[in-house]
This record gives C-alpha cells, structure tokens and sequence, in this order.
C-alpha cells in the first residue's frame, strides 16, 4: 500500500513475454529489463533455448495468461494474437494489456486492454526498444490520455461516462479541473480556469453535475478493532456519515490478532479492499495515524465507535503500513516430471516469497520449475523435521508472506498437509488462523506407478505406509491383515530404509497367508524421474531386497488380472471395475 506512482493502470504489473522463436529472445529481454519484477520470458519447447519458462501450446500458454489477467507481450505478428484470443474478448473493462512486438524490435502495437493500461504499457517498451509506439485510441494520440484508464490511485466514478466526456472534448469543449490531478500535468487536455466541463478529484461521495467527469483518489484510510460479522455495515455506515465514497478507500488497517475475523475476509472478498495487519495499538484512531500523519491529512480523523477514518491530501501521503494477509500453499510435486506438475503447482511456487521443505524435494522443485529466483528465500531442512517446517511456513505466512511448502506426490498424502494442519489446530498465535492456506494436490506414487502398468487399482483400493516412525509396527501388520481380508487392492508406501529392512519382509509374509502366491505385484521406483524402474511379478516370488526407501509396492486383489504386452515385452495389470462375477 506504498504511495501512487502517476503511471498508467498496468504498467507496474509483471507480464509474460512469449516468444516463438530463438531469434526472439535478445528482444524479450531488452523489454524484460524495462518491465516491473517478475517479469517473465515463456519460449516455445523444442524452438526457444535459455527462456524462463518453456511451454508447449502457444494458443493454451497465451490464453490461460489471458483468462489470468496477466499482461501479455507477444513477440510475433498481430495477426497471431487477435485470432487465439478472439473467442475470449467479451469485456473490454476487464481484459488485461496484450500487445504485439516485431521480433526485432521495430515495431510495438497495442491490442487489447485500453482500459488496464496497455498504451501505457506500450511506451514503456517503445521506449527502451528506441521506437515509436502504434498507438490508435484518439483520445491517446490527441491529448496523451486515456481518462477511461485513469492511474493505480485513482478510481473514476463512472467508468461509462469517460467516452462522452472525451468526445465532447474531441469535439472542441475546453476543461477545467478541481482537485489534485497530477497525473494529468503530462497531458494535452484543453484546460482553462472557465472550462465548459468538469473534471473533479475527490474522496467526497457527492453526484456530479451535469458536464463533470468525477475521480475518487484512494486516499481514504479506515482504522478497525474487533471484526464482528457486522464490521461491513458499520465501515459502510462509518464512511456514509463522514460523507466518503467506498470508491475512495486506499485501505483497510486492523490488529494483527483481528486477521481470522470474517469480518474482515468480507471486507476483503466482497468490498475488494486490501487489509493491512498491524501487530501494535488496539485503537483504531491510532492506527489510521500510521498511515496518515496530522500534517498529511486533508481533514480531522473521522471516529465512531471501533472504526477511524483518516483522509490523505493526495494519493502519495498514504504510507506503507503493516502487512497484507498472508499466504501459505501446501503444494505437491506430483511423481517428479514437470509433465505431471499441476499448473497450480506450478503457479504457487512462483508467486511464493519463501520455499520450505525436505531438501530433496526443494532441488527436485528447482529441476521441475526453474526456480526460485534470487529474490526467493529458500528453507531445506531433514525429512523429519515436519511439524518445525509446518510451524516455520504459518510464522512466515502469519506476518504477510507468501510461503510454498513443498511435498512430493500429494501433500495430503503422508506429507506436509497433515503436519501443517496439526500445526495450525494446536497454534497458540490467533494470527495463523487468519491466513490463506490452501492445498495444491499432486499426482501420489501410487496413481503414477499404476499408470505405468495398466489400471491396477481400478477398483475398491487402500494406501498404507509400512513405516514405524510415527505408529508402532504391531498397528501397521494389523491394518495390513484387515485389508488383505477386505481383498482390497493396496498400495504400500515406505516399504524399506536402512533402519527396518526386515519390516517388509515380516509384511510379505503376513499377505501371504491371505493372498495366493499369483496374486500381482507391482514394484515401481522413482516413477516418472530419470532412474525409473518398473517390473511386475507376483506375491509368491517379490523378495524384501527387490525394494528400497524409493519404492512403491502395489499389491492386487483376488480379481486383479495380467496379460502379455508384446509391443515391449512387458506385462499388463488391471482391477477389472465388475467383481466377484
């Protein structure tokens, strides 16, 4: 919630550079290097070396960039663009900048996204690529200003009403201007003091006249203790009575401890305010006067009751305060091939400020994604350490980081989601339950080695871990007998290590008093990873030796079925869906 830059809506968001070709790439990074932060190069698989991203589909990559709300520059022909994103256009106030580059830089055109900033965003890299932008809107190339776009700070009224005013002003009416506006200095606009129209500035909730075009400026700070169910109501009420547009408001500041109130969240989702946590004063005059000093102030703080409203002079006086909420993503790797990472996976990891977990799996993260960037803290600790990871990961997100913990497989399944739940359900900080916690699920060891052999537990199936670490071995033989019993198809985790080796032997025997000796087994190690080994065989003849730490065991049913596959020697496997037929 840093002061205004006097920049077009758009140009301070990070954009994808697509590029199709190699002969593209020293472009895109003359016009990465004029772009904010986490501007990125995606290049074409196969066609582009040394990109940030690779992708595969160019019309996937730039529509999904797209339906995301990321600015796009593309570095291709216009015609490219317009025709992968046509089916997409239907609001123009929403869609975000797309333009299109010459690959070698001669020429920069803006598409789409007028009202988000792209003529902006336009002469940004026009700029640094040293030509001019093909800019078309008239009211741009006329007077230098799209009043439809106004800059991050300012929120017009009427978005609808701009057009009008701006062909009246095309048309030869002159303007004057009330308020402060000094974004507008750089434009061309016909002003004088005894403008026909109007272009007014202001926090105040007041219709305009006739011939006015109204900017809210987002310089309105609302202070709040305590976030019942009704703090929306009373924020609103507050504002109403001191006469203030719900446009106008820069942000929302409360106490740390306050973070879990759904209150809050609404004020958040429904109003689209940003909340910023402080971790001191529980007086809500106090905490506006962090963000907006008495000699900063456009008029006295505005108090009722739990709510505080202070007003800036302008945009700029607002200052940095506190902290946004926080975000923590339990993300899972999947098998370990960037093919078989989720998009989410992909997406969480990027957009994190720190990376937690068991140090194999932050370098196997690093292999799949190509990350983190310098920018980005990494945390490895030893695979025990699960709870101090999960603790560490709600510390950070608790204080407004975005914080990725990384599992292999899915989290949800023996790895980081339960730690980080029990973390959070025994946290003696209220300010953990007010984060955003979200579980990114991965393709388990068990759906990815049944892949590779068919359809083994294609019906009724259970996962178990033969490790002892965290319940005794007796109750690990126990479930073990229920579910051969049961004739469930099994997937058997953490078979072996070091410190056991004769725990899967002992679990072996105990299936095999149940199971015949034909019964199908799986052993499938390191699955979609470069050292991948998969063979089938059968209860009977599967040794404790044929499996280590790294190994899946999936054990069939009474039904579970095998046939040849002569294209490579190897061996079908299914659990038909019928059973007992």
């Amino acid at each position: 919630m840093a002061g205004v830059d006097a920049v077009t809506a758009g140009v301070d968001t990070a954009a994808a550079i697509v590029v199709l070709g190699q002969g593209s790439l020293e472009t895109a990074r003359r016009i990465q290097a004029a772009l904010p932060a986490g501007s990125r190069v995606y290049g074409l698989s196969g066609r582009v070396e040394g990109a940030d991203v690779t992708y595969d589909g160019f019309g996937e990559t730039v529509t999904g960039l797209h339906r995301d709300g990321v600015p796009v520059v593309a570095l291709c022909a216009s015609g490219i663009i317009i025709r992968t994103l046509a089916p997409l256009l239907q609001n123009k106030r929403a869609e975000p900048p797309v333009l299109a580059v010459a690959e070698d830089g001669s020429a920069v055109v803006p598409l789409l996204g007028g009202l988000q900033g792209v003529n902006g965003l336009a002469r940004r890299i026009a700029e640094a690529l040293g030509v001019a932008p093909a800019i078309t809107t008239t009211g741009d190339v006329r007077f230098n200003v799209t009043l439809e776009a106004p800059p991050n700070g300012y929120v017009a009224r009427d978005p609808g009403a701009s057009k009008a005013f701006m062909s009246d002003l095309l048309g030869g009416a002159t303007v004057r201007l009330e308020g402060h506006a000094p974004w507008l200095a750089q434009s061309r606009l016909p002003f004088t003091p005894g403008g026909e129209r109007c272009i007014r500035v202001t926090p105040d909730d007041r219709a305009p006249e006739d011939g006015t075009l109204v900017f809210h400026p987002k310089t309105v700070v609302v202070g709040v203790v305590g976030g019942g169910e009704d703090l929306p109501d009373r924020v609103t009420a507050a504002l109403a009575a001191a006469g203030l547009a719900r446009a106008a408001v820069a942000c929302v500041l409360a106490p740390e401890a306050d973070a879990p109130s759904a209150g809050l969240r609404r004020l958040e989702t429904d109003d689209g305010w940003p909340v910023r946590f402080v971790s001191a004063s529980a007086d809500p005059a106090v905490l506006v006067a962090t963000a907006v000093p008495e000699a900063e102030r456009d008029r006295p703080v505005w108090l009722t009751g739990a709510v505080a409203i202070a007003v800036a002079r302008a945009p700029e006086a607002v200052r940095p305060v506190g902290h946004a909420r926080g975000h923590l993503s339990v993300v899972g790797l999947g098998p370990g091939s960037p093919d078989l990472l989720a998009p989410a996976a992909r997406e969480a990891l990027r957009c994190a400020d720190h990376w937690i977990g068991y140090e194999t799996y932050i370098r196997m993260a690093e292999r799949m994604v190509g990350m983190p960037r310098p920018e980005q803290a990494v945390h490895a600790t030893d695979n025990r350490e699960e709870l101090d990871r999960a603790r560490h990961a709600l510390s950070l997100a608790a204080v407004g980081a975005r914080v990725a913990v990384i599992s292999s497989g899915d989290p949800g399944i023996f790895a980081m989601a339960a730690a980080v739940m029990e973390a959070l359900h025994d946290a003696a900080d209220p300010a953990w339950q007010g984060i955003d916690l979200d579980m990114v699920p991965g393709i388990t060891a068990a759906q990815a080695a049944a892949a590779r052999v068919g359809a083994p537990l294609g019906h009724d199936f259970c996962i178990l871990s033969l490790s002892d670490n965290l319940k005794p071995f007796d109750v690990i033989l126990d479930r073990l007998d229920h579910a051969a019993r049961a004739d469930l198809a099994m997937a058997l985790y953490n078979p072996v290590s070091k410190a056991r080796p004769w725990q899967l032997g002992q679990a072996l025997d105990r299936l095999r008093t149940i199971r015949g000796p034909e019964t199908p087994v799986v052993l499938a190690r390191d699955v979609a990873r470069p050292d991948e080994a998969v063979r089938v065989t059968t209860l009977g003849a599967v040794r404790p030796e044929d499996a280590d730490m790294r190994t899946v065991i999936l054990v069939g049913s009474s039904a579970t079925q095998t046939f040849p596959r002569p294209i490579d020697g190897g061996t079908w496997v299914y659990s038909p869906r019928w059973y007992g037929r």
